[in-house]
């Protein structure tokens, strides 16, 4: 097993960008038959020529070009690395409201990313609906929240607007029933719209389940005992958008809105924050410009 070494790699580099042994030994402050001896080492365990010596001044190789970019890499992943461990900047707890049916996929990206950049940091995730998450941020509970919201409210910052898709099991059936099997939260903001597009296209249908656990819904949905409706993206692996070929309405696009995006002077918020937003336009399909709110 061969190990590259971050300090003869940091050599090797000043080396490149330096034109020379002696200049870079005088920016690393080291004596020059160190860096030499440094540079011997890594072409020795290699064993490639890493600079042409031949003429006046030094240039590298085509191995060494090849080496140049990996080296640069590896020495700013150990220089972050060794930055977010010992960094005693940031610390403390950042609170995140999500709505539970728009976790999936992008805030375990989101966290992931968080705790990479600021491992001192505690982000608390809270999953409710969007208006209990709307009061808890009025109540300053919350740093951060994500609504799922037809338009925006006062301080609501537009990050995605997405159609909610009509969703059930895999290869399921439920959806051809009538009257048509809901599974609904009780204090869902998709309900009104999802309820007056089958009244308005004529198809009956009935509460299946109606419960405040998404949990709930998420299994008789999957058991093809109901159907459910979410935005497009959101769906769990193991549920499927319905293609019913017109026997089911369109539904109406919901806008994804973030607040206290806007407010911060914490460095970790503002990052928690961009993550978001990021996260949440790639999901997206509108431009970010088509539904600032």
């Amino acid at each position: 097993m061969r190990n590259l070494d971050i300090t003869t790699l940091r050599s090797f580099v000043a080396v490149a960008d330096h034109g020379g042994v002696t200049r870079a030994a005088g920016f690393l402050h080291l004596t020059q038959s160190a860096v030499s001896m440094q540079l011997k080492r890594l072409e020795e365990l290699l064993g490639l020529e890493l600079l042409d010596r031949s003429g006046r001044t030094i240039a590298l190789t085509a191995s060494g070009d090849q080496l140049l970019a990996y080296a640069r890499r590896m020495i700013a992943l150990n220089d972050e690395v060794i930055s977010k461990l010992t960094d005693q900047a940031f610390e403390g707890e950042v609170v995140l409201g999500v709505p539970h049916d728009i976790v999936y996929p992008a805030i375990p990206r989101v966290l992931q990313r968080i705790n990479a950049e600021f491992p001192r940091v505690r982000v608390q995730l809270i999953s409710s609906y969007t208006l209990q998450l709307k009061e808890m941020f009025q109540r300053g509970e919350c740093d951060l929240i994500l609504t799922t919201e037809a338009d925006g409210g006062a301080g609501a910052e537009t990050i995605a607007e997405l159609p909610l898709r009509w969703i059930g099991a895999p290869g399921g059936s439920a959806w051809r029933k009538r009257p048509l099997p809901l599974a609904v939260g009780r204090r869902c903001m998709f309900r009104p719209q999802i309820i007056a597009a089958l009244d308005e296209a004529g198809v009956p249908w009935e509460l299946s389940v109606e419960t405040e656990n998404d949990r709930t819904i998420e299994a008789t949905v999957s058991a093809d005992l109901a159907v459910h409706a979410m935005l497009d993206g959101t769906e769990a692996a193991h549920l499927e958008q319905i293609d019913s070929g017109g026997a089911l309405p369109d539904l109406p696009a919901h806008r994804i809105n973030l607040y206290g995006g806007d407010k911060s002077r914490d460095p970790v918020v503002d990052a928690l924050a961009a993550l978001v937003r990021q996260n949440f336009y790639l999901l997206g399909r509108t431009p970010l410009k088509a539904v600032a709110g």
